[in-house]
This record gives C-alpha cells, sequence and structure tokens, in this order.
C-alpha cells in the first residue's frame, strides 16, 4: 500500500477522512492544521459556527459508526453527556404548517451536544490509529502539475518546506483555497456558486433549571413563505446539564447580540416558548454571533479536467447554510465514499481514483445543496438565489403540502423525519405512502399549541417569568 497521504484540515471531515486512509492500510496519514487544537472538547478559532446547535443525525452517525469501527462513537458520545433525541416523539418542532404531533411510534433518532464534543470524541477515537498524525502547519498550495499533485506547501515555524504524499486530501472546510491551488498548477474553469440569505446564528448556553432536566428539545422553524425573513430559535439539551439555545434570523431579521435583545427576539417568534423557556433559567456564557452561513458550492466534480492524487471533501466542496443540520452527516458520506473506493482501487495510484471519489462525493452535497437553497432562495433578501423556475414552485408547493400532512398524520411525518435524519435521500418523500398522505392532506386537526404533557406544561410555567 501506499506510504503517505496527507489530509489538509483536522476538522470533522478531515479527521474522519483520516481513519479512512488508515483503515485502508496507508503507512503514514498527516492531518495538517493551522490551530493549535484543543486537548479536550473546547471551542477552537477554525469553526466560526462551533459555538451554536449541531444537529448529529442518525444517518450521519452511522456513516461515522462505519468508518470508524470497533469504537461506537454514539457510545462515546452518550457516555459523554450526548442526549439521544427521537424526532418523532423526542421534540417539540412548530414548522411554518404548524406545529407536528408527538407520536408513540418509532422514528429516527438523532444526538445532540456541543460540536466541540463531538469534534473531539471523533479526533481523539481516530488518533488511537497508530497511522496517524496532526501537525500544526498551514497548507499554502499544492506541489505536482495539472497531471498529477505530488503533495502540498506548508508553512509553519520552521518557513515554508513540501510535503510529499501519494494522496492529498482538501478537508479545511468552508475556507477553503482550493481553486486558488489549482490554478497554481494550471488546473482552471471551476465554477462556484454562492446562495447567501444573510442568516446571523446568535446562541448563549444557559444552564437546565431543576425539574427541567428531560424537558424535550423545542424548535421553531423559520417560515420562508411569508414574504419576510426568517426568523428561528431553538433549545438543545447539550452535555454538562446545559441548555445551548440558538437564534437564527435572515437578512433584515438578524438576531441581537445583547442579552435582552436575545430574550425579546425568542418572544418575538410565531410561538414565545422558547421565550418562556429561557426567561427563567441561569445564562452561563454572552451571546455570541456568527454570520459564516452562506452556501457555496464549488464545482469541482464538473471540472473540465481533474489531477490525479488529489480529492476534496467536506465543506471545501460545498457549505451549507447551517440551519438545516446537513454539514456533519455529509462530510461523513464524503469519507465514507472515499473508503469504499479504495476498496475497489486497492490503493492510491489507482489511476481515475481522485475523479470518482470526486464524483461520488458531490451526490450527497448535491442533494444537501437542493434542500438548503431550495428553502434559502425563498427569502426576500436572498442573494444568488436566481430565478425560480416552474419546478423550483411545483417543489416548493409539495414540500409545503407534506409539511402540512405531517402535522396529523404519521406517514407524512414519517416521510420527513427519514430525510430530516439523512437516513433515505429526498426522493423518499415520492414513496407511495408518503404521496398519498401527502394529497391527503392531514387527517387531524392543527394542534392550537406545543403538544406538552402535564409535566412539561408546569415546568413551563414554572420557569415562564413573562407573564405569558
Amino acid at each position: 500500500m501506499s506510504r503517505r497521504a496527507v489530509v489538509v484540515g483536522a476538522g470533522l471531515a478531515g479527521m474522519l477522512t483520516a481513519a479512512v486512509l488508515a483503515d485502508a492500510g496507508v503507512e503514514e496519514v498527516v492531518v495538517l492544521d493551522r490551530d493549535e487544537l484543543p486537548d479536550g472538547p473546547r471551542q477552537r478559532r477554525g469553526l466560526p459556527q462551533g459555538r451554536h446547535a449541531h444537529l448529529l443525525m442518525s444517518g450521519g452517525l452511522t456513516a461515522m459508526e462505519e468508518i470508524v469501527p470497533g469504537v461506537s462513537l454514539r457510545k462515546r458520545l452518550l457516555a459523554a453527556g450526548a442526549h439521544e433525541v427521537s424526532l418523532s416523539s423526542g421534540m417539540l418542532a412548530r414548522t411554518p404548517e404548524g406545529w407536528l404531533r408527538r407520536w408513540r411510534r418509532e422514528g429516527p433518532m438523532m444526538l445532540t451536544c456541543t460540536r466541540a464534543l463531538v469534534d473531539w470524541t471523533v479526533r481523539a477515537a481516530v488518533l488511537e490509529h497508530p497511522a496517524v498524525e496532526v501537525r500544526r502547519a498551514a497548507a499554502t498550495g499544492l506541489t505536482g502539475s495539472a497531471g498529477r499533485v505530488r503533495g502540498v506547501r506548508i508553512s509553519g515555524p520552521d518557513g515554508e518546506t513540501d510535503l510529499d504524499a501519494d494522496l492529498v486530501v482538501d478537508a479545511s472546510g468552508r475556507g477553503t483555497r482550493v481553486v486558488t491551488w489549482l490554478n497554481g498548477i494550471g488546473v482552471s474553469g471551476v465554477r462556484t456558486r454562492t446562495v447567501d440569505s444573510g442568516l446571523v446564528n446568535a446562541s448563549r448556553v444557559y444552564r437546565v433549571p431543576a425539574g427541567a432536566e428531560r424537558f424535550p428539545l423545542t424548535v421553531v422553524h423559520a417560515d420562508p413563505y411569508v414574504s419576510r425573513p426568517g426568523r428561528s430559535a431553538m433549545v438543545m439539551p447539550v452535555e454538562g446539564d446545559r441548555w445551548l439555545v440558538s437564534c437564527g434570523g435572515t437578512r433584515g431579521g438578524e438576531p441581537p447580540a445583547d442579552p435582552e435583545g436575545f430574550l425579546r427576539y425568542t418572544l418575538g417568534l410565531p410561538d414565545p416558548i422558547v421565550g418562556r423557556l429561557i426567561s427563567g433559567a441561569e445564562p452561563l456564557t454572552d451571546v455570541h454571533l456568527s454570520r459564516s452561513t452562506s452556501n457555496v458550492r464549488h464545482y469541482l466534480d464538473k471540472a473540465p479536467h481533474w489531477p490525479e492524487g488529489l480529492v476534496v471533501l467536506g465543506d471545501a466542496l460545498g457549505t451549507f447554510n447551517p440551519a438545516y443540520g446537513q454539514g456533519m452527516s455529509v462530510a461523513a458520506f464524503g469519507a465514507r465514499i472515499l473508503g469504499r473506493e479504495l476498496e475497489r482501487a486497492g490503493g492510491l495510484d489507482a489511476p481515475g481514483l481522485a475523479r470518482r471519489v470526486l464524483r461520488g462525493a458531490a451526490r450527497p452535497v448535491d442533494a444537501a445543496w437542493a434542500m438548503a437553497v431550495g428553502q434559502d432562495a425563498l427569502y426576500p433578501e436572498t442573494r444568488g438565489g436566481g430565478r425560480r423556475g416552474l419546478a423550483d414552485r411545483a417543489v416548493t408547493a409539495y414540500t409545503r403540502r407534506m409539511t402540512r400532512a405531517a402535522t396529523g398524520n404519521f406517514a407524512a411525518a414519517s416521510a420527513l423525519w427519514d430525510v430530516t435524519s439523512m437516513r433515505t435521500p429526498p426522493t423518499r418523500m415520492f414513496h407511495p405512502s408518503a404521496l398519498l398522505a401527502a394529497l391527503a392532506g392531514p387527517p387531524l386537526p392543527l394542534l392550537p399549541g406545543p403538544p406538552l404533557t402535564p409535566g412539561e406544561r408546569e415546568v413551563l410555567t414554572g420557569l415562564d417569568r413573562t407573564g405569558g
């Protein structure tokens, strides 16, 4: 097997990629990152969305478990304080079409914890493999030619040097410079598209109040159908007996950074439940804002020519508005595709390997892109959304009808959960049972408010300091 692979970026995509390469028998896997990585589950500079809510969907977790076998990332995360939440019964969700019911039936699960815990858990597990090492250095370019990449140029404490590799994987995330690097070796013609709703995220951590430890994850979704800025909020249980509360607002409806304004924002949503909950909770942090939220797609898989020896995965290939909870799962899907292609090829130097991986990884990226951009394009101040054609309007109308049906129909809700959890592709929405449910509409009436149990209603009333 080949001697060395270099992975640019020690985030989630980079570490999962390193695990795949080590498992494939690569003798030396060098992961480069410009940051000094924390020695525990703490926020780091290179992750602009790290302080905000992240949902690890069951489809992504399944892929991670395949990539890092024999470890059980799920068990490690739960042991560290992550929460396992059922989409069918374990959350309160207000959609643009009304509140979803909670069904006493099995449904997809998701894990909730801080992004720092996910990254730390994965990184610690991958670094147990003796072939993997992390070096603090900044990649500044590629070496080789338009026909084959031979390594990377790095800048470290001792100046610039070249690091040779049989395979280079760019997993450097949203800030990738891969298009510039490709130009440097004579590869051009890469198209990039950006769709920016102007979303601003604002998050604050609270201590879970006594008696509220089992209160369900609560989310008020943004409404893209009312020709106004999208505004949303979520209360998510995380490790350490804490609530991570994240608000999001598109251009013109951005949440503020001051504590009083943050609370007012949550109370001003179509349902004030998030504000009522946190009004009686103890804040543990300031409000943190982030604006790195645009959808960016680098169409590297469509480039007229692609060099051997270079693969691009994760956010470096396509990044999405984080409101939709897709990024971690898409990163895992891309790394899994690399592993499957390596198994078929039998080595890093197999002709066409890089191109096949790139095209395979583009499929889950495109599915996530369509979902994110399809909604973001509806907000009035979105930039780069383009003109919406007849097909776009038909998909929007069908999605609204399906969501409306899901407020009172288990088959419709199940289809939404399967797609949201990334267990199935979006075509699941057109399965005969889902199609019939969408056409029939909800057999049960819309709920007048969140589907709380008597105990949960008592908790909410006890916390509410707003008079709501």
